[in-house]
């Protein structure tokens, strides 16, 4: 029986690009962002915005694949306190908050350099094990003696200790040679079974998925998005990552990648923008448009969304910290109600243990700096307490 591999779909950028179609949204996705990135620039609480919205993104993220992560479980997933079991939903929120804090920590071009996409594809160390087997090889080539321009091999530079006893030099010669020989011998062996070994198993993976040839089509078309504004070379980046879907069990990394491609082309420089969130404001039906144009302006209406919903969370964020700081006066300088502040900021919800931890105090005094502050309670509960600026 003959089996047909099926052709991975393939993504073509319209051409030419409906521009009056595309005009007023990608006018108002520049400016939306480019006023929150300002904002955040010189913002006091840039930090806390973007631990903050790494939790939304992560928990929208999931939102949009029909999953739902509750913001507090996944904040207490994250400092390693559930209270209970972690669902396979709660574990892919988090290694989506994982992949957009490295994102975000990293320089702006590395996300989308062959280093970078290997690392958050978990394909590190295979790179990593290919490149040792290849330098290896071509040092065991060196110390074969290759010759040199004139023919001659190169001569190896004197060592310090040189054996008196002819026996003893002739002793540390089969010594080397043994020791050349089986480096070969390993070399061989790790670079054989870079190649020729399966990867991944068969039950988890479709093995005539090439994620390698998906990817680089959808870098080809990421390089052919140079000429055009940011936010619609971002737009055009989404929706052939949904096209050719490069990666089997990681889709959501698409949006992650976009994101950076903002922050590398200068658009986004104080911040990642937090694009699932602002594909969650998209009314459902509207998500999928029947033409490639109207797909491209939901994209660019996400960005728009997306930046301003930012911008609204921080502005009530920075009043509510303007709030708080006034009950610091008066206080002495070893106070950690400052302390509490500004990680209070950073997270969607705190409990008095997660308090305890950053603080280094005790449980029973993180309650009492929470009453001092008047933080409002988020969870209602009496046998789990948490509190955050909503």
């Amino acid at each position: 029986m003959r089996v047909i591999k099926a052709l991975p779909a393939a993504y073509r950028i319209p051409d030419p690009l409906p521009w009056p179609v595309l005009a007023g949204p990608l006018a108002a996705a520049e400016d939306a962002l480019a006023r929150l990135d300002e904002r955040l620039a010189k913002s006091p609480i840039q930090q806390g915005w973007i631990a903050r919205t790494h939790f939304a993104d992560a928990a929208a993220c999931l939102w949009l694949e029909g999953e739902l992560v509750h913001l507090d479980d996944l904040v207490l997933h994250d400092a390693s306190m559930d209270i209970r079991a972690p669902t396979h939903e709660l574990t892919r929120a988090h290694a989506v908050l994982r992949a957009r804090r490295r994102i975000a920590e990293a320089k702006p071009g590395w996300t989308l350099s062959a280093a970078g996409l290997a690392s958050l594809r978990g394909r590190e160390g295979h790179a990593r094990e290919e490149k040792t087997s290849e330098l290896n090889l071509s040092a065991d080539d060196e110390s074969l003696g290759v010759d040199d321009e004139d023919g001659e091999a190169d001569a190896a530079e004197p060592t310090s200790l040189v054996p008196a006893d002819d026996r003893m030099a002739e002793m540390f010669a089969a010594v080397d040679a043994a020791i050349a020989q089986a480096d070969r011998t390993l070399a061989g062996e790790t670079a054989t079974r870079a190649r020729h070994a399966p990867e991944r198993d068969a039950l988890l993976y479709d093995l005539d998925w090439d994620e390698d040839e998906r990817l680089a089509e959808w870098r080809a078309i990421l390089d052919r998005t140079c000429g055009l504004p940011p936010t619609l070379a971002v737009a055009i980046a989404t929706e052939a990552w949904s096209a050719i879907e490069p990666l089997q069990h990681t889709p959501w990394l698409g949006r992650l990648l976009a994101a950076a491609l903002l922050r590398e082309r200068g658009k986004a420089r104080a911040h990642l923008p937090c694009l699932h969130e602002g594909m969650k404001a998209i009314p459902r039906e509207r998500r999928r448009q029947g033409d490639a144009a109207g797909r491209l302006v939901v994209q660019l209406e996400a960005i728009t969304a997306a930046a301003e919903a930012g911008l609204k969370d921080h502005d009530r964020w920075l009043t509510a910290r303007t709030l708080l700081t006034r009950k610091l006066k008066g206080r002495r300088s070893t106070s950690r109600l400052p302390a509490l502040v500004d990680y209070v900021l950073t997270r969607p919800v705190v409990s008095a243990a997660m308090i305890a931890e950053e603080l280094r105090i005790t449980p029973r005094a993180a309650q009492d700096l929470v009453g001092e502050l008047g933080l409002r309670e988020a969870t209602g509960r009496g046998r789990y307490r948490a509190w955050g600026v909503l």
